[in-house]
């Protein structure tokens, strides 16, 4: 993800979008900070205790539906929530209210960059944290999860489902080995030979910081399987996730290779396959034809939980609700209403 980071400020101009947060003032209200923007007055910074202090993460109130709550857990780990803004142009529409979040560590959250807490079992804990300082609560409450933020969507469902109406889980498979094998068993050799040799003969002496390796990957990866559009035409939110992220908290969990997780990243054994069937409400899981994870895994998701159904993006990639959004948002916006419906004949 260095490597990601370096395309994006080199190609698309992007040094400048980390002056673009929102302006932060300070309200009455000791334990909330209020931050005033385009859209709305209601962003609040909620206290979360942990093991080596109290922190505050960022968090942003859309719409108001009292039977209909959405909270969005990005990726990463150590992205923003910015990737998600094209919710705007669908979840209002549909009278969803839906909360941004940016988790401990990322761009608009407290950083203490102490790697102790850098775990999954802390996250859902903040996770917890959140729901309880927002008000959700089984009647109301949907989680969606993207890509490292369904992992942590799954562990918290598996821990904490009695509060949750829905779970949606974007663009995540349940298995870090399963997902390594996919990487460089599948997408890797649907490059093109030279390009991936050149790229395997980089890794192998763990040159991730060279230019030439952010170079092909960039140029004969991500648009074919992160976002499928030339990476000049990548939207404006996007880039500024990108250019956002906690690259050290990114290379802790993830490691730095594109195809997988390498090295003693901490995600590398991480596989909750057999604990699937302990996920008894409403879920949704979403792949992408193109994604970087396994599209038949995470259909798989969808039969072994109790209650599921998959969602399937033909045109999508990682980032499906970009390149595919029609079918992901339309998809997303069926599984929470009919969930809505259903619970009011109850």
């Amino acid at each position: 993800m260095r490597n990601t980071i370096l395309l994006l400020s080199l190609l698309l101009g992007l040094s400048s979008c980390k002056n673009n947060k929102e302006s932060k003032t300070i309200s009455s209200d000791s334990n909330s900070l209020e931050t005033v923007d385009n859209s709305t007055k209601g962003v609040k910074m909620i206290p979360i205790k942990t093991p080596v202090g109290e922190f505050k993460v960022w968090t942003k109130k859309m719409g108001n539906n009292p039977t209909i709550k959405v909270l969005l857990l990005h990726g990463g780990p150590g992205a923003t929530h910015e990737y998600f803004k094209i919710f705007d142009d669908y979840f209002p529409a549909a009278n969803i209210e839906y909360y941004y979040y940016d988790q401990l560590e990322s761009a608009y959250s407290d950083q203490p960059n102490n790697k102790e807490l850098w775990s999954v079992d802390r996250y859902v804990d903040e996770v917890e944290q959140v729901r309880k300082a927002l008000g959700l609560n089984k009647d109301n409450f949907y989680l969606l999860g993207s890509s490292w933020g369904g992992l942590l969507s799954m562990e918290y469902a598996l821990k904490y489902q009695d509060n949750l109406k829905g779970l949606i889980i974007s663009n995540m498979m349940a298995s870090i080995p399963d997902y390594i094998t996919y990487a460089n068993a599948v997408l890797a050799p649907q490059l093109d030979p030279n390009v991936l040799a050149e790229i395997r003969a980089l890794e192998a002496k763990a040159d991730y910081a060279n230019p030439r390796y952010t170079e092909l990957i960039h140029t004969h990866y991500y648009p074919k399987h992160v976002l499928r559009m030339p990476l000049d035409e990548w939207p404006e939110e996007v880039n500024k996730a990108m250019s956002n992220i906690n690259e050290d908290l990114y290379v802790t969990m993830q490691g730095p290779s594109e195809f997988g997780v390498v090295g003693d990243a901490k995600l590398k054994n991480w596989d909750i396959t057999t604990e699937l069937s302990k996920i008894t409400i409403p879920t949704l899981t979403i792949g992408g034809e193109y994604d970087t994870m396994d599209p038949k895994h995470m259909a798989w998701i969808a039969t072994e939980v109790q209650n599921g159904q998959y969602l399937h993006c033909p045109n999508g990639s990682h980032f499906a609700m970009h390149d595919d959004a029609e079918n992901y948002f339309s998809g997303v916006i069926k599984f929470i209403k009919k969930i809505d419906q259903e619970s009011k004949k109850q």
